[in-house]
Order: structure tokens, then C-alpha cells, then sequence
């Protein structure tokens, strides 16, 4: 990888400022780096395992996976032949494709709480169909939401409300996750008319410290949905398939009744879908839902390809031992050099902080210094493992942030 001396990022601005003449802001949603250090690159040119490289030809060890999708590493051989030969066939047509039930198939195999499976592109896609289908089959309007938690970007979730009404979101009830009693205060004002809890694997909301699910309100949660008739969604759009391959709640012994993955699922080619159990079938029938692009064939090729490579080369397995690696480096490092952080989430996701940093200014030198030096890190998101992150890559890494922990001493002190 190139050193900090001989990186450039000239074509990169030059981009940027065309960007600008003809997309309002340059730049819009989660990749927009106007608010990163200065050394992020705002296009990006290609991928391959766990290494990217920008327009300007600088390397990185890729510690965000494109925030997720990525989930075998960039340009797997398996999943882009599979795309590359459905491709050569056909892809958006009059009808979709046999792939369509191969991967229901599939994922309904693979996904002990799935009946059947639904499909879309976007993981808002897939929250939304979720909500709408628990609606229709219960006939009830209320949604219990965790305050804080992101369920996409449409107006009933977004988390900025610009260009939305009080009507978008006149149904939504909040609780504080991990708090049952905060869970059972939003059933009672709901009264009768609770539809859906819908709740995300583990606490991930953007700039705050991960928390992992405590069992007994991933329980809890399960008896007051059993109770109250209501449909627990399970947002697995961002940990599906990291954590566990059946479901990112398997791991706590709980199951939804409707499950929204995307992400991961198709290892970069777009893709979303619905998980659901039987007693919800009548309402996806009931649900009018569709898109120019759902059904086409390649990405779910693609998906039939990463859920087999997932199992093939035990995937799940392969990010937690780089994972551990990773956070087990970085904790003695930081004690190394006198710095109090905090590491959080599961290790396939993780995500550093550090102690007295409200302002994410020492975060900010941290992942500044580490891009500069070729490995890509977020001040304020959690991070994305993949299976292709090798050894050699944490340890390349870690030679990193030891440098990084070390500017951020100069620039704080101890502590």
C-alpha cells in the first residue's frame, strides 16, 4: 500500500467537484464523507477480498464493506460467475426467473423461522413491506419502534423528519431498548391496536456505543407479541448472515415472525427480502407491493451463490476469528499507549470509542490517521467484518492503529 507520503487524491477532488455541477450537495446519504477527515475518499474504483482501492489508485484494508453488504469480501469468483452467467441470460424481464423460487427455496432452508420469503431491493424495501404486511393481517395500526433505532429511510422511519408529516408517523410508539417494562408502557398506550413490535438483533444506532440484546427482553419481547397477538419483526437488514446464518436472534434462542434482510444477502448485488412465518402469508397476499426491479434474476444468482459460499467456507466462523483478532489488537494497543476506549457489539460488527470523546474528536484523529495509512475505519458507524479478512490483514491493520492510537495520545494525552 502506498505510504502516507506518496498517496494523492487529485482525480478524487476533480470528481468531487464535477459531482457538485450536477447532484445537489455533491453528495447525498450514508457515504457521504463531508463530514470525515480530511484523506476519505469520496469515489471509490474497485474491490477485491477484503482490500479497496479509490480513484486515485490508494489501497485500503476495507473495514466497512461497502456499511455492510459485503459480506465474502469484493468480487467473490463464486457469486460474480453466478451473476456473470445469469447475466448472459437475462436479467430484468416480462417475468422472473426460476432463480426466484431457487432462493426462496433457499432461504426458507436456511432460515429456521421462515414459511416463505418475499423480495425487494432496499433494506427499506424490506422493513416497510414487513410493517405493512403485519397491518394487514392483524388489522390493527400501531408499531412499537426503539427510540434511536434506524429502520430505513422512508418518512415513517427516516431519522431526519425534512419532507415528512406528523401523519407519517401518527401510528409509531417508542420504547428504549433492552427495557421491557419501556415495551409494556407503549402495548398499554396502544391499547388493542398493536400490529407489530419491530426490533433490531442488537442496539446499533449511529454515534452511540453498541449493545448487544439481553436475552430476557429478547424473550420478553416474544411472550408480549405472543400475548397481545402482535407481529414481531426482526430488522436483520445489517447483521443477516453476520451473525448467524438462520437469524441474528438464533443466537438468543428467539424467533420472529417476520424477518427484513438485505445487505448481505447477495454479497453487494442488490437485493432485499422478507422472511415470514405461516400465520402471516395471508397478509403478504394482502399487501400490494412491487418494483420495476424486484424480480430480476442476477442478484438473486448472486444470492444463491453468497448463501452457498456463506456455509461452504463456514463464513460466520471466519469473521468472528478475524473479529476476536481484531479487538483483542486493538484493546492492548490502546492500554499501550494510556487511552480508555470502549469496544463494542459483536466482533463481526464492531465499533471503537473512545472514553471522553462526545465530540468524536479523538475518534475522528483516530480513523483520520488510519485511512491516511491505508486502513478504512468509521469515526461514528460500527465497522463491517467479511470472511475474506485474512490474519495477514489484522496484523497489517493493527500496524496501523498502533500509529493512529499514537497520534491520538500526542493530540489528548493519556486517558
Amino acid at each position: 500500500m502506498k505510504t502516507v507520503a506518496t498517496r494523492s487524491h487529485t482525480r478524487d477532488h476533480a470528481m468531487r467537484a464535477r459531482s457538485e455541477a450536477v447532484i445537489p450537495g455533491g453528495m447525498f446519504g450514508h457515504q457521504n464523507v463531508a463530514s470525515l477527515p480530511e484523506g476519505f475518499p469520496q469515489f471509490m474504483e474497485r474491490g477485491r477480498g477484503s482490500h479497496i482501492w479509490d480513484l486515485d489508485g490508494n489501497e485500503y484494508i476495507d473495514f466497512m464493506c461497502s456499511y455492510g453488504p459485503i459480506v465474502l469480501g469484493h468480487a467473490h469468483p463464486k457469486v460474480d460467475a453466478a451473476a456473470a452467467a445469469q447475466q448472459a441470460e437475462a436479467d430484468c424481464q416480462n417475468g422472473p426467473s426460476s432463480k426466484m423460487v431457487e432462493l426462496a427455496e433457499l432461504l426458507v432452508a436456511t432460515i429456521p423461522h421462515a414459511d416463505w420469503t418475499t423480495f425487494a431491493k432496499n433494506g427499506t424495501d424490506a422493513t416497510t413491506w414487513c410493517v405493512t404486511i403485519a397491518r394487514a393481517a392483524t388489522g390493527r395500526k400501531k408499531v412499537l419502534a426503539a427510540k434511536g433505532a434506524y429502520h430505513g429511510a422512508a418518512p415513517w422511519c427516516t431519522p431526519r423528519l425534512n419532507g415528512t408529516t406528523p401523519e407519517d408517523r401518527a401510528h409509531l410508539l417508542y420504547y428504549s431498548y433492552n427495557n421491557l417494562e419501556s415495551v409494556e408502557a407503549a402495548i398499554e398506550a396502544a391499547g388493542d391496536d398493536t400490529a407489530a413490535i419491530i426490533v433490531s438483533p442488537f442496539r446499533h444506532d449511529a454515534g452511540f456505543d453498541s449493545e448487544l440484546v439481553n436475552p430476557a427482553f429478547a424473550r420478553g419481547v416474544r411472550e408480549i407479541c405472543d400475548r397481545t397477538g402482535a407481529a414481531l419483526i426482526l430488522d436483520d437488514v445489517r447483521a443477516g448472515f453476520r451473525l448467524d446464518m438462520g437469524g441474528s436472534w438464533e443466537t438468543v434462542g428467539v424467533r420472529p415472525d417476520l424477518s427484513a434482510y438485505s445487505k448481505a444477502i447477495a454479497n453487494g448485488y442488490a437485493l432485499a427480502a422478507v422472511a415470514g412465518n405461516d400465520r402471516f402469508r395471508d397478509g403478504v397476499r394482502q399487501v400490494f407491493a412491487t418494483g420495476s426491479f424486484w424480480f430480476a434474476a442476477v442478484s438473486m444468482a448472486a444470492s444463491i451463490a453468497t448463501i452457498q459460499a456463506m456455509k461452504e467456507e463456514r463464513g460466520v466462523e471466519a469473521m468472528t476469528r478475524a473479529g476476536d483478532l481484531f479487538r483483542e489488537g486493538l484493546a492492548a494497543q490502546a492500554e499501550s499507549h494510556g487511552l480508555r476506549i470502549r469496544q463494542t457489539g459483536p466482533v463481526q460488527m464492531p465499533f471503537l470509542t473512545f472514553s471522553d470523546d462526545a465530540d468524536y474528536r479523538k475518534a475522528m484523529i483516530f480513523t483520520g490517521e488510519a485511512v491516511k495509512r491505508g486502513v478504512y475505519l468509521h469515526p461514528r458507524h460500527n465497522w463491517f467484518l467479511s470472511a475474506a479478512h485474512t490474519e495477514d490483514d489484522i496484523q497489517s491493520a493493527l500496524e496501523v492503529t498502533d500509529v493512529a492510537f499514537e497520534q491520538v495520545r500526542k493530540a489528548f494525552g493519556a486517558g
